[in-house]
């Protein structure tokens, strides 16, 4: 059996499905998962990350673990309390989910020191694990969906700075190839798309989708920090805002890791943008 975490996310809903797909035995987990976000037939749990307690009915009898990194948050479970009671319930393969910014911004609270503190607790697990590290996410264009539906409009920063944002299907479909195929073990995965793209870009491919145009307006630095200051804490808000606008070439490569795990090239922003259209309209 396997176990995903964070199963009601753009990541961990994909994985469940991937998996369910396969005829892998699959329990999803989250605080509020339902019904309704799973496909028919796949178990589901709502798992109280708060005690080791909470966490045993979830994980006895699991062979493998699929642990989200905000399933560690400060407000949660240690990483290592988790880790331990995945091993006392006898799973033996850890797949974690962590951040580029582990390796690019070591020293960022919100994007490095986190997540190395998570990436060094699997490793010293005693359990086979896999990391992996995905750039920023398609998905993230979520946050233009009502000002695309309401004003044919995005405003964002940076318009013409390039990122290798990454489908958040590959980075399920990755996962779920180190979850129960063997060879992955003790791999770092650093997961982007297959290019370069801007916002300015992305909000045409939006446009494209829905097949009108979408407008894009420019904000300064500023304005930007002062909309992200609203909902976003403020260390976050400064390296967010680092990444989008002075990326480092690390934080611009464009990694083969999708294509040398899943045998084809990762989905393009895009091909993202058309599938999910609806959530534009």
């Amino acid at each position: 059996m396997i176990v995903v975490t964070g199963a009601t996310g753009n990541v961990g809903r994909s994985l469940v499905r991937i998996l369910a797909d396969a005829g892998r035995q699959v329990t999803a987990t989250s605080r509020r998962i339902s019904d309704a976000d799973v496909p028919q037939g796949v178990r589901h749990h709502r798992a109280d990350l708060t005690t080791p307690e909470g966490l045993r009915p979830v994980l006895d009898g699991a062979d493998a673990l699929f642990l989200h990194d905000t399933a560690t948050s400060a407000h949660l479970l240690r990483p290592q309390d988790i880790l331990d009671a995945a091993r006392a319930g006898g799973v033996g393969r850890v797949v974690v989910l962590s951040s580029q910014g582990v390796a690019t911004r070591p020293d960022s609270a919100s994007h490095g020191i986190v997540g190395r503190s998570i990436e060094d607790a699997v490793r010293r697990s005693g359990m086979d694990w896999t990391i992996l590290r995905p750039g920023g996410f398609h998905s993230n264009a979520y946050a233009w969906s009502e000002s695309v539906r309401t004003r044919r409009t995005v405003a964002a920063p940076f318009g013409d700075i390039g990122l290798p944002t990454v489908d958040p299907a590959d980075i399920a479909g990755v996962a779920a190839a180190a979850l129960y195929e063997d060879g992955h073990a003790g791999q770092v995965y650093e997961l982007t798309g297959p290019a370069l793209t801007t916002p300015r870009q992305r909000v045409q491919a939006i446009g494209d989708a829905l097949g009108e145009p979408v407008r894009f307006v420019e904000q300064t630095r500023d304005e930007a920090r002062a909309e992200m200051l609203r909902f976003m804490p403020e260390p976050v808000v400064e390296t967010t805002l680092a990444i989008l606008g002075e990326p480092t070439p690390a934080e611009q490569r464009v990694s083969p890791d999708v294509e040398r795990v899943l045998g084809r090239a990762p989905g393009s922003f895009a091909d993202w943008a058309r599938r999910h259209a609806a959530a534009f309209r």
